[in-house]
């Protein structure tokens, strides 16, 4: 069953990755591996989705999953307001919401520069608490290591895009978590 949902689920990964998976320089490419592995980790942990949910590994879980869905719903939110999408943008591979036009610098992304991407981070880390063993651990080191290569490709790109003020507004902000990192 978790093989068949794994191949439905990748298939529709693929699909909507298909641009990205042409060019190993974007940051999609490497985006598309951080969710096959945290699918592999949802697969692997939904059946202890909701055993014994208040221990301190799925309070841990819960905290992550409430600050992965604000991040998400938040970030695409101020990209849609203030980034101006442009449909009709010639920039390769990206999601409609992701061709902005405008450097977003306000609410979430005034702290970080990659709400999306921390989004995927506390997912894959929330994921890994909801049966926290060896295999997830590094399933889960393993996507927010893809996840940091994907920030990393992706700042190249809105360097090349934006200029300057975009190395301005990364000097001032950190890549996934406020103050830290």
């Amino acid at each position: 069953m978790n093989i068949l949902l794994f191949l439905v689920a990748s298939a529709g990964l693929l699909y909507v990755s298909r641009r990205s998976l042409l060019n190993t320089r974007s940051h999609g490419f490497y985006r598309f591996f951080a969710w096959e592995v945290i699918l592999v980790q949802f697969l692997r942990n939904v059946q202890y989705w909701f055993d014994d949910p208040l221990s301190p590994p799925h309070l841990a879980s819960w905290v992550l999953l409430i600050a992965s869905a604000i991040l998400v719903v938040e970030g695409v939110r101020l990209l849609q307001v203030h980034g101006r999408p442009a449909k009709a943008m010639e920039r390769e591979g990206l999601y409609t919401f992701e061709k902005t036009t405008v450097l977003v610098t306000s609410g979430l992304y005034r702290h970080i520069r990659h709400p999306l991407y921390g989004s995927l981070l506390f997912l894959a880390w929330a994921l890994f608490f909801k049966n926290p063993a060896w295999a997830d651990g590094l399933l889960a080191a393993a996507a927010s290591a893809l996840l940091v290569v994907t920030a990393r490709l992706d700042e190249k790109e809105c360097l090349q895009f934006f200029g300057p003020v975009y190395g301005e507004y990364m000097e001032t902000t950190k890549m996934f978590i406020p103050k830290l990192l």
